[in-house]
């Protein structure tokens, strides 16, 4: 479901960022550890598609990101990866639910179910709630929610628990692996949080050159 083979990146004016292969097929799961300033966020940038690699591909599905052009990637990536930020990004303008269907709307695809899926991650009864009146859990739920939208085949989790306590850490970790497992989806968390490596063995490290 993903594969990398020889990626490297460079940030202007620094070193040559060499990352070790990934392979993760549907319904597995990956962590990939490091310490801050590791280019961890840039490996998840490069895995999704938002960052073009200095050499190497990037494998999703069977397609290679980088035979896309821009507008096709971000059709591709509203399909097919679904992507859980450190910080939630929900528009203030659109209450809950209008923040799901607009992950609906930029996929062009019909995706899950709102209701049933916030149902599964017990924020239901938020579906019509301002995202300014959620506790920054419940905030964490939806950019969830959102990501897993449209059943992606590809889900990416940038330090999801980096704000939580270890019982809602394990939580959090817990339903992103239920979730990648029910939808078929392979899961890779980006995280510098040693305690998920007690739910997710398979893990590579991502150090600075």
């Amino acid at each position: 479901m993903l594969e990398t083979s020889a990626l490297q990146y460079a940030h202007p004016g620094q070193a040559v960022i060499s990352f070790p292969e990934i392979k993760v097929q549907a319904g597995q799961s990956l962590l990939v550890l490091g310490k801050s300033g590791s280019g961890k966020t840039t490996l998840l940038n490069l895995l999704s598609g938002l960052l073009t690699p200095l050499r190497g591909e990037v494998v999703v599905n069977g397609t290679k990101l980088s035979a896309l052009s821009e507008q096709a990637m971000d059709l591709f990536r509203g399909r097919n990866i679904g992507i859980v930020f450190q910080k939630p990004h929900l528009i203030a303008a659109l209450d809950v639910r209008q923040n799901l269907e607009l992950a609906h709307f930029f996929g062009k695809k019909k995706g899950q179910e709102i209701p049933r899926l916030l149902a599964e991650l017990d924020i239901a009864e938020k579906a019509k709630a301002s995202v300014l009146t959620l506790s920054e859990g419940e905030a964490q739920r939806v950019s969830i929610a959102r990501a897993l939208a449209n059943s992606p085949k590809l889900i990416l989790a940038d330090e999801p628990t980096s704000s939580l306590d270890d019982e809602n850490a394990e939580k959090v970790i817990r339903l992103l692996k239920t979730q990648a497992a029910k939808i078929g989806a392979a899961l890779v968390i980006v995280t510098h949080d040693q305690r998920v490596k007690n739910q997710i063995s398979n893990f590579i490290e991502v150090k600075r050159p």
